[in-house]
């Protein structure tokens, strides 16, 4: 039975993340680190976006991609690429945070979406009170929960943030509490 698992996984697992990366890291070839991108540079740009703003976000990417063709030997499979990529990502943010003590367009954006929320039910008005509330958590609650939100397991989340997963559960937890809060002080006043 192993033969046939292991026959299978060479037969049909060409196109996984991981497999892809391994490949890449073997060759050097650019046609797998362009289907890499295709495949996880959506999803890393919009991770990035939450926890800063779009200009940011763009040089962040740009910076992690070319982390991953320096570091492509340093790629191991025992996890996910794409949690490999995202920890990539988060320490070139938390390393320009550091560098440029970023975080004072937090406040600038939360003002910003705070004058901005129209109170109103429709699908922008809760678009915008919805990141607002995603904008006043903390960093690393805000971080831990659009991790959940991509999909990444505690253990892939506690792995990526350098944290114990049970305070990856008191971050999520919070995050969850925060959010609510806001979603119901803001979304709740249109009923009254």
């Amino acid at each position: 039975m192993s033969f046939a698992l292991t026959l299978k996984t060479r037969l049909f697992d060409r196109t996984t993340n991981e497999s892809l990366m391994l490949r890449y890291a073997h060759s050097g070839d650019r046609a797998l680190l362009s289907k890499l991108y295709d495949t996880c540079g959506n999803d890393l740009y919009h991770f990035v976006l939450t926890l800063s703003d779009p200009t940011l976000a763009k040089d962040i990417c740009q910076k992690t991609w070319l982390k991953v063709i320096e570091k492509k030997h340093l790629y191991q499979r025992s996890g996910q690429f794409k949690a490999w990529l995202f920890t990539l990502a988060r320490n070139q943010l938390i390393d320009e945070f550091r560098r440029n003590k970023h975080n004072g367009d937090d406040i600038e954006q939360l003002v910003d979406l705070e004058q901005n929320i129209e109170f109103s039910l429709d699908d922008e008005g809760v678009s915008a009170v919805f990141d607002y509330a995603l904008l006043s958590l903390a960093f690393e609650q805000r971080e831990a929960f659009c991790l959940q939100q991509e999909g990444f397991t505690l253990q892939d989340i506690a792995s990526i943030t350098h944290s114990p997963i049970e305070t990856i559960k008191s971050r999520l937890r919070y995050a969850k509490d925060n959010m609510r809060k806001v979603l119901n002080k803001h979304c709740g006043e249109q009923n009254d």
